[in-house]
């Protein structure tokens, strides 16, 4: 069970990651393009969440990518717990900030125009969807390099 895809080491493992850095960091511009986001804690956590799990996810796409290409990756189980650890407490704290995020402004849109415009609304949701779209890669993440943990 060395090449489990998904794991640390493969190429599949490689996608999440950068899948992953690309979604948080558009979270992350879609947040902070515009200056009014700091007036809710919610759009505050989704940054600071997401300026957590950008060079996260950077550094481990570093590490998988000097794996696959120069394969050799000693897999040690102390090292893949720390990654598991930290990704499933960054994907627990990223699905907090949008799930926030997104009711936030569902209630700013449900509320009154004047709250938040279309277009900034339009951002935050964008921003939210983003956010999901990273979870969802790093709870796969933290998954598949769970299921390895046992083999080493």
């Amino acid at each position: 069970m060395d090449e489990l895809p998904g794991s640390l080491g493969t190429s599949a493992s490689l996608a999440l990651r950068f899948g992953q850095t690309i979604f948080s960091t558009a979270s992350l511009l879609f947040m902070c393009l515009d200056i009014q986001f700091y007036s809710y804690t919610a759009f505050c956590y989704l940054v600071t969440v997401m300026g957590l799990v950008v060079p996260w996810g950077m550094t481990l796409v570093i590490v998988d990518a000097y794996s696959v290409f120069v394969k050799c990756l000693p897999r040690q189980p102390r090292i893949l717990i720390i990654i598991v650890l930290g990704d499933l407490a960054l994907s627990y704290l990223s699905l907090a900030a949008a799930c926030s995020t997104a009711s936030t402004t569902k209630l700013l849109l449900d509320s009154d125009k004047s709250y938040c415009p279309a277009k900034l609304c339009t951002r935050y949701q964008l921003s939210a969807a983003m956010a999901f779209l990273s979870w969802f890669l790093s709870l796969g993440s933290a998954l598949f390099n769970l299921w390895l943990l046992p083999s080493l």
